[in-house]
């Protein structure tokens, strides 16, 4: 075969690789390859991808499976201007992940990059303002790494519930109050209307929207709350016995309607009351063991006790 043959088709070859590569914008393994062109031997295929590579026309990942190709985005070219084809790579890496962030672990596994030198193109990317690291509420030890504009997902920061990486218990218990008050409130007017008791019972539910209505415009909360945050509370109350929900058929486009469905709360009393020792403060005692008269902890001397009594 002449020279002019083989330049030919080492040509058509990587067309055909940049064609996979175009299908397969995630990336092609050496399995795709062989499977789309089985006539090459693995030296062919070798030396075609080495040349898109060094024209730098594909990156070289890593992934479980082994080697991953891709095609170059020029865009991302564009955005990291002036960087070496390691920083590119880096900086393409954790652009796919988009506001879930990365691991620096993963980010070496997928460049294939020592960590040292992942460790130093991090500190590049980030001194530029390209990327940014952000704490996890799933690990607090460890940083992912985003674009530097990417809003953080909530499975990252934790969303309404968090603040620094610290679950807001008191604020989580504040809203979880405020929300059976106002299903409360609801379910007394209701009682108090002249009505059949079915329609009382109706007439006692409220849509999810309702109740973020509510919970917006008493301004208890320092960041914005989404009707999911107020559901995953109500949701808290439904676990302890307080509220009960259904899900009733809706038109599309009404308020608080997701696939034709709408999901409506309301309170509800505990189905047995809680017996009379309960009730005290030495019902819930953790040290009850340990209470004597003369003790260090003893009814004489127990504000809890003398609470309850004066109320």
């Amino acid at each position: 075969m002449g020279d002019t043959a083989v330049k030919q088709e080492s040509a058509e070859i990587e067309r055909r690789l940049l064609s996979l590569c175009e299908q397969l914008p995630h990336g092609i393994t050496d399995q795709i390859i062989q499977n789309d062109m089985p006539h090459l031997d693995s030296q062919q295929r070798a030396s075609a991808i080495n040349r898109l590579l060094s024209q730098g026309k594909l990156d070289l990942l890593r992934n479980s499976s082994g080697l991953l190709y891709r095609m170059k985005d020029t865009q991302v070219t564009s955005k990291v201007r002036g960087a070496d084809n390691q920083e590119k790579l880096v900086y393409q890496i954790i652009e796919d992940v988009g506001n879930k962030g990365i691991w620096s672990r993963d980010i070496r596994f997928k460049s294939n990059l020592p960590l040292t030198d992942v460790n130093k193109i991090l500190k590049s990317l980030e001194s530029k303002k390209l990327i940014k690291a952000v704490k996890s509420v799933a690990a607090a030890k460890k940083k992912v790494y985003m674009l530097y504009n990417v809003e953080p997902d909530r499975s990252v920061t934790g969303g309404a519930w968090y603040s620094d990486q610290d679950f807001e218990a008191e604020f989580v218990e504040v809203l979880n109050q405020q929300c059976f008050k106002f299903l409360m409130q609801k379910a007394e007017l209701a009682q108090e209307g002249k009505q059949s008791p079915l329609l009382q019972r109706s007439s006692s539910f409220a849509s999810s929207h309702e109740v973020w209505k509510y919970i917006s415009e008493l301004g208890i909360s320092k960041v914005e709350l989404s009707m999911e945050d107020v559901e995953t509370i109500l949701n808290t109350l439904i676990y302890d016995g307080k509220v009960e929900m259904t899900i009733i058929a809706a038109k599309e486009g009404t308020v608080g309607c997701v696939d034709g469905q709408m999901k409506l709360f309301r309170a509800v009393g505990p189905l047995l009351l809680p017996s009379g020792l309960v009730r005290t403060p030495c019902g819930v005692c953790p040290v009850f063991q340990d209470c004597c008269d003369g003790g260090d902890v003893s009814p004489t001397t127990c504000v809890y006790i003398r609470e309850w009594m004066e109320f």
